[in-house]
């Protein structure tokens, strides 16, 4: 009893130092591995935003809207019905009547207006618009959108739009051709300036199977995805049908309780598994390139063979004139660039000189990466070799053309 009674300390202390070490080894683990939330990664069936189009007209310009040479001819027809509705006919004296082509009115420009309604926004609610304009309009600074009607992809209106035009730029014309612009002053923003009139009907809570769709499809991915679910859950209720969708069935106790399970799953921290791939964009000479690039073992070298002509032109001048008054000729004037005529008379004429240097960048030495370097090491090694960014393309690719690298190049 008594040796028992003297071990029981030292099993609990045993037990206590195991239980940090392992504690300890998950902090690491977790660490070493960015985690981020399940909502940051997938996107839950029917909760989405609906892209809204309208067609509208910004009035208050000063003299910078759309003009005659170029002008909208179906901005006329929608000024028409827009005074008409008010009560104004157009035909009647003292009014502005439209020509064949319509309206010519500077202070007015013609524009598309379009906005993004989020999902389960109420009626009534205001959301922000984008205004462009689709004429030959200078600037909408200072205009004022009229009401405009925003259709969804159904022919149904949604929201109406109207409201003072703001916009980051600017434009600015002299008296002769010289002009100033800054930024995009032919298009617009107006916060909170529609309101929504019809919701669009979906009912989460009657959903029997909750779809997340994987922004990044991945099979890894989507099984700890479902994993962590099941975990979180303690129930077996997320399965993997494909590398980008997880299906979560609810209960038939939890029936209706849609957003209870969603607010218990959207902040579970997952580790997304990548694929290892580089991005090349040729036009910019972008790289980008994931941490999971590896290299086998390869010999590197780059051989540029640069031509550079210099061209320096050289006056050639004639001799002095001889005591008779005629130009002395030389033998080898013709060689020299001097041109003879036909009564022995010689002109200056200028000779183009050209310098041709090669380049072959011999000091350059081949560098050899060996097998499994990583993408800190790769960047290193090859920076050593003085390659820029368009270099390191052409040399990326030789790389995975000779099968030493293990990723994906994908183009932009």
């Amino acid at each position: 009893m008594t040796n028992r009674n003297d071990n029981a300390p030292s099993r609990s202390l045993w037990r206590g130092l195991l239980l940090i070490a392992m504690v300890t080894a998950v902090t690491v683990s977790t660490a070493a591995h960015a985690s981020v939330r399940l909502k940051d990664i997938v996107d839950i069936e029917g909760i989405r935003e609906n892209s809204l189009v309208g067609y509208g007209l910004v009035v208050g310009l000063n003299g910078t809207g759309d003009g005659n040479e170029g002008s909208v001819p179906f901005k006329g027809n929608m000024m028409r019905n827009m005074l008409e509705h008010m009560g104004i006919n157009v035909g009647s004296p003292g009014v502005a009547v439209a020509n064949q082509q319509g309206f010519t009115v500077p202070n007015t420009a013609a524009v598309m207006v379009t906005a993004n309604l989020p999902a389960f926004t109420a009626q009534g609610a205001r959301i922000d618009v984008q205004v462009a304009s689709i004429g030959n309009a200078k600037s909408l600074l200072g205009g004022v959108l009229l009401i405009t009607p925003l259709v969804g992809a159904d022919g149904e209106v949604y929201a109406v739009a109207q409201g003072n035009v703001s916009i980051a730029g600017y434009s600015a014309t002299g008296k002769s051709e010289g002009n100033v612009t800054v930024g995009v002053p032919t298009s617009g923003r107006v916060a909170a300036g529609a309101t929504v009139e019809r919701t669009i009907p979906f009912s989460l809570g009657e959903l029997p199977v909750i779809r997340l769709a994987l922004r990044n499809p991945d099979f890894t991915t989507a099984r700890r995805i479902a994993y962590a679910i099941n975990f979180r859950l303690r129930q077996n209720l997320a399965q993997v049908t494909d590398p980008s969708t997880v299906f979560v069935n609810i209960p038939p106790n939890q029936r209706g309780d849609v957003v209870g399970i969603l607010t218990d799953i959207e902040n579970i921290q997952i580790q997304p598994d990548t694929r290892a791939k580089v991005v090349i964009d040729e036009r910019t000479g972008a790289i980008v390139m994931g941490e999971d690039v590896r290299i086998n073992t390869v010999a590197v070298a780059l051989g540029t063979l640069s031509i550079r002509i210099v061209e320096t032109p050289q006056v050639s001048q004639p001799n002095a004139f001889t005591g008779n008054g005629n130009a002395a000729i030389t033998s080898n004037s013709n060689s020299t660039g001097t041109n003879v005529n036909n009564a022995g008379g010689v002109s200056t004429v200028t000779v183009q000189r050209s310098d041709i240097q090669a380049d072959t960048s011999n000091d350059r030495r081949m560098v050899v990466m060996a097998s499994g370097v990583s993408l800190s090491e790769v960047v290193q090694n090859l920076n050593a070799l003085g390659v820029g960014p368009r270099d390191m393309i052409t040399l990326l690719q030789a790389i995975k053309a000779a099968g030493a690298m293990q990723a994906e190049i994908a183009g932009m």
